[in-house]
């Protein structure tokens, strides 16, 4: 009788051993980046300082290989008003050139922004909600495309999941770049989502 329940619990351990029950499959699956081990949080104080005296708003910056919505305070500079689009999108590409803060930086968060990047409104026949930047946006590194890209349709999109971007040189033209889950999990896949 020993024998036998011994035999039993050793064929259900092995069964338990072999495996999670999940079986192997030959398609390619794609699941984003793996895991990282920085939080890509930050601290609940460290947002309400920042949100005294700004527009509350968010700017993307990169945490493990992917892009991450941060809330900041933004503020517009003199002469800037919170309803002009392209001063808003101005106050938010110089936040994204702004240092992370100490909480920031130590859940890991970074900017691949460093140029100033200058915003004007769209020419006579871009789309109405166009913007062009002095830095042509196919000229931006993949990271720091992504994240203006997406911090400008999420700040000034108006509800809208992309936005038309252009440089400032005479016949550039301006393209629709969509803020994607696939491109806040692959930022460095930004040219090819325009």
């Amino acid at each position: 009788m020993r024998r036998r329940a011994c035999a039993v619990l050793l064929s259900v351990g092995a069964v338990l051993l072999s495996g999670c029950g999940i079986r192997a499959t030959e398609v390619p699956t794609e699941f984003g980046a793996a895991p990282s081990r920085v939080p890509c949080t930050t601290a609940g104080a460290d947002v309400a300082a920042q949100a005294a005296g700004g527009l509350p708003m968010q700017v993307f910056l990169i945490c493990g290989a992917q892009l991450v919505g941060v809330d900041r305070s933004v503020r517009l500079g003199d002469g800037r008003a919170a309803d002009d689009r392209v001063d808003v999108a101005q106050a938010l590409l110089d936040e994204l050139r702004e240092e992370p803060s100490a909480a920031e930086a130590k859940a890991g968060f970074t900017s691949d922004v460093r140029s100033v990047i200058k915003v004007r409104g769209p020419r006579e026949g871009d789309p109405a909600q166009a913007l062009r930047l002095s830095t042509a946006p196919e000229r931006l590194a993949p990271l720091a495309l992504a994240q203006v890209v997406c911090t400008l349709v999420h700040g000034v999109g108006a509800g809208s999941e992309s936005v038309f971007l252009g440089g400032v040189e005479a016949g550039a033209g301006v393209r629709e770049y969509p803020c994607t889950d696939e491109l806040q999990a692959e930022p460095g896949d930004a040219p090819s989502a325009g």
